[in-house]
């Protein structure tokens, strides 16, 4: 049976050491001292490892049914989720005037990573609410927060998400989904969505599904689209689940992976629905949700990962398999520990500097959201760039890091007993909803590169730039991490310059090398964190505190990476400048 432990060091290390949240002049950041972070970490630590975590496999095998139009979670959930809720840990950030407790969103990120690592698909359900929240809050009326805020903070109900269509994914100009107007001020929402994600379920007494809908007489494509709040029961004046509302749950999909989350195919008949936001700007609110979707998936994909690893790991450690070429490090056994063969030690060390450099960009993106939430406009263009980045590169290296974790079981990876399998199955989506990672890329490359005039992707590279030339007096420093994060910064800025110069002459020189692109930003990225971490490392050596141990550690496996991993930089790069045509010279009837 797979076994998950919260990596609560490590967390610590990136929030005081790296990044250093105390003395980071945000506001809330004064209150997250050690100890703050240590109780509060340490309770969801608990809370993932004891009761979420025993879970993931009871959810994957028995998986949800769906019985006279209601949704069951599999056994244990409903528990879970009531100890979750009254632990008030789905709410963490939001304010305290609904419930919430006000705390920072790097907070909510951190424990997040932990209930996800433990139990993705059951953490489903709280995070679609999450994002939901998030879209009432910024883009609701003063009632429509103070109807449905109190009772989704508290989590006795939850929300949804509704923008995919039979028919239609990604180009969600060509949905359906009609919003009749009544005459009274509400719609009748008619039309179907699928792929819903908790669209039913028996974990709350609500579900307050957020729905992507036209109103005739609008204007065509995503222009003419508009957002509305459709709850399951339309709610009384005391705030109570009142009348049954005209939809319902058309069935459920066979998934690959994530079982225990009910992933599901609503009809919307007539239903009452409550217009959220302004008419024909339904994309700006749900853009609200999409992004902060987006990067709770990259952190889906961070978190499989970990846990994987983890398992990996002590596979490695028990093992016993062949004998080191260099002499036997376990005399007295049958063989050694197969951690000693030097391509388990590559596989899992590629697995090991993925996930604490994959943790560390996470937390840096949320202090970067807290920013943006208290009005830095700075910060905000800078989550705006990232994120295509955080979603596609974390999702994908995420995916193949739980693939190198069931390679290092060999055949027992591949069994379920081991839990492997399921790590991988439940990670490949990941790389699909919320925009396939191609999509990413597009966004990436088509709208992020010339946010602001292109002056927030300078401020990037200025960044890295300030990063690489700190500490340049350290020869150690200079010649394991500066001097690489350079080099790969320099291959990042000249595939932005190619995409400026022949992107223009055409336009799929540049959308040909868009995920190629993302890829290396995002090992740029985590150069940028490895590089901080080792300075971080090497600084608390030198000054005698900490773990040293565990800083040791860090500064090696930082080495690898930046030896092994970041030099890839080059490679993509030579792809992108090979332009369009090895693309797209191949006839479509002849592939």
């Amino acid at each position: 049976m797979p076994t998950y432990t919260a990596p609560l060091a490590e967390m610590q290390f990136i929030l005081h050491d790296v990044l250093n949240v105390g003395e980071s002049g945000i506001e809330g950041y004064d209150d997250l001292d050690r100890d703050t972070t240590e109780a509060i970490l340490g309770e969801a630590a608990k809370l993932a490892e004891e009761v979420l975590q025993p879970l993931n496999t009871v959810g994957d095998e028995e998986g949800c049914t769906l019985e006279n139009g209601v949704v069951r979670t599999p056994k244990g959930f409903k528990e879970a989720y009531e100890q979750v809720r009254e632990g008030g840990w789905m709410s963490i950030d939001m304010p305290e005037e609904f419930g919430g407790q006000a705390l920072p969103y790097i907070v909510y990120s951190a424990t997040g990573e932990m209930f996800v690592s433990a139990n993705m698909a059951f953490n489903m359900y709280q995070g679609l609410s999450h994002g939901a929240m998030a879209t009432i809050l910024t883009h609701g009326t003063e009632q429509q927060k103070s109807t449905y805020l109190p009772h989704m903070v508290d989590g006795s109900w939850s929300g949804t998400m509704n923008l995919t269509e039979p028919h239609c994914g990604t180009d969600l100009g060509l949905i359906r989904t009609k919003a009749e107007p009544a005459g009274d001020g509400t719609y009748r929402i008619s039309g179907q969505k699928i792929w819903i994600s908790a669209g039913e379920h028996d974990l709350t007494d609500n579900i307050v599904h957020l729905v992507l809908a036209k109103i005739p007489g609008g204007p065509e494509g995503v222009k003419g689209i508009s957002l509305f709040i459709v709850p399951k029961f339309l709610p009384n004046e005391d705030g109570t689940p009142g009348a049954r509302n005209s939809l319902s749950c058309g069935g459920l999909e066979s998934k690959m992976g994530i079982h225990g989350n009910s992933t599901c195919v609503m009809n919307y008949d007539g239903a009452t629905g409550f217009l959220l936001g302004e008419e024909h700007k339904g994309m700006r609110a749900m853009f609200t949700m999409m992004n902060e979707a987006r990067l709770g998936v990259g952190m889906q994909g961070l978190a499989q990962g970990a846990v994987a690893y983890e398992n990996a790991l002590g596979f490695a450690q028990d093992r016993l398999q062949g004998r080191d070429v260099t002499g036997a490090k376990n005399p007295d056994g049958p063989a050694d520990p197969i951690i000693v063969h030097p391509d388990v030690r590559r596989n899992l060390l590629d697995q090991k500097s993925f996930v604490e450099a994959g943790r560390a960009l996470v937390l840096w993106g949320a202090t970067m959201i807290d920013r943006a939430a208290r009005g830095d406009e700075e910060a905000e263009a800078m989550v705006s760039l990232l994120t295509p980045v955080i979603k596609g590169f974390l999702t994908d290296k995420g995916f193949e890091t739980t693939v190198l974790a069931q390679q290092t079981l060999g055949g027992s990876g591949f069994t379920k007993e081991w839990g492997l399998e399921q790590f991988v199955r439940d990670a490949r989506i990941s790389m699909i909803y919320e925009g396939t990672n191609g999509i990413q890329s597009l966004d990436l490359v088509g709208r992020k590169l010339g946010l602001n005039g292109g002056k927030t992707i300078m401020a990037f590279f200025e960044m890295v730039k300030a990063e690489a030339k700190d500490g340049e007096d350290d020869a150690a420093l200079k010649a394991q991490f500066l001097d690489p994060l350079k080099a790969a910064s320099k291959d990042l800025q000249a595939a932005g310059m190619y995409f400026m110069e022949e992107g223009m002459k055409n336009p799929d020189n540049a959308l040909s090398g868009s995920y190629d692109f993302m890829h290396l930003f995002g090992q740029v990225c985590l150069g940028l964190m490895w590089t901080r971490m080792a300075k971080a490392a090497k600084r608390m050596l030198d000054a005698g505190e900490g773990d040293a141990d565990f800083l040791r550690a860090k500064l090696e496996t930082g080495r690898y990476y930046m030896a092994r991993q970041l030099p890839i930089t080059g490679t993509h790069l030579a792809r992108i400048r090979s332009g369009a045509e090895p693309v797209m010279t191949l006839d479509a009837a002849n592939f």
